[in-house]
């Protein structure tokens, strides 16, 4: 089965990415993706990425594009292998007809060959190449280090943009010291995996996918100042007219709007009048 392939980490499935893959879906043949297991990477790059999306994410996302196949590859399999040898001994056993990347694509040991030794190459054992124009907004190509920084910046309007789509944080509902129930409003609590990039501290307006139903609600990201709960940050969300027991169901909770930055405050009273405000300010918003 010859297939068109488009090659890259994919990390965001962000609008640049989103026009390779389209690209690839044109090609005309079996569609797929080559890109690699996070938990292969090694641990300074992994550590130096802080990844937008997970695997799991990462794929969902990459099949709701289209009828594309997902091929993740071990990269400790593939680290070593100069150019020439990435070309013959994976994509060629891939039956790759034709290959699809961005114009920053890098390939081979320490990323050394670039898209014109990846045309050369990939020539020479009769595999065409199509490089995708970079998406451009403001003046700046659409990257994924460019999103990790607005999402830290707590800029998630743009972040969204460039995306294609709201930033989501998708996982268990974890349980908690259930401190929110005391004051009235009960949060769904969802932790960030090893190596995630946790955006910027604060609360934000959300959306909230519950069992296929939408919910407005309430997010704060980070590690509960005013009750000193000393543990690693997290995605803490209210959600606007509902109950239920969803500890351990899977969620997803879409950032839309930033609202302020997360602070301490005295007392439980003083948090409970400020969540108010939050609720308020998320209605008003009219969030989904």
């Amino acid at each position: 089965m010859k297939r068109s392939i488009a090659l890259g980490v994919f990390d965001g499935v962000h609008l640049g990415h989103r026009a390779v893959i389209s690209k690839t879906l044109r090609e005309g043949t079996s569609a797929a993706v080559f890109t690699f297991r996070e938990d292969t990477l090694p641990e300074k790059q992994a550590n130096a990425l802080e990844y937008i999306y997970d695997d799991d994410q990462r794929a969902e996302l990459i099949s709701s594009l289209g009828e594309i196949e997902i091929i993740s590859y071990d990269f400790r399999k593939v680290r070593d292998l100069d150019g020439r040898e990435f070309v013959r001994d994976i994509l060629l056993p891939l039956n790759a007809e034709s290959v699809v990347c961005g114009s920053n694509f890098r390939f081979g040991k320490n990323a050394a060959w670039g898209t014109a030794q990846l045309k050369e190459l990939c020539g020479e054992y009769g595999i065409s190449v199509c490089i995708a124009e970079d998406i451009v907004i403001d003046g700046r190509t659409v990257s994924s280090g460019r999103i990790r920084q607005l999402l830290k910046d707590g800029d998630i309007v743009k972040a969204n943009e460039l995306l294609g789509d709201a930033y989501t944080i998708s996982g268990e509902v974890v349980g908690g010291a259930k401190l929110g129930r005391t004051i009235g409003f009960p949060t769904a609590n969802q932790v960030f995996g090893k190596n995630m990039l946790i955006p910027c501290f604060g609360v934000y307006a959300s959306e909230t996918v519950v069992n296929g139903e939408l919910y407005s609600s309430v997010t704060d990201i980070g590690v509960k100042p005013t009750v000193n709960y000393g543990g690693a940050p997290l995605a803490e969300t209210h959600i606007l007219d509902f109950s239920g027991d969803i500890y351990g169901c899977r969620i997803k909770t879409r950032l839309k709007h930033f609202i302020r930055r997360e602070q301490s405050f005295s007392s439980l009273n003083e948090l409970q009048k400020q969540l108010i405000k939050d609720i308020g300010t998320v209605r008003s918003k009219n969030v989904p």
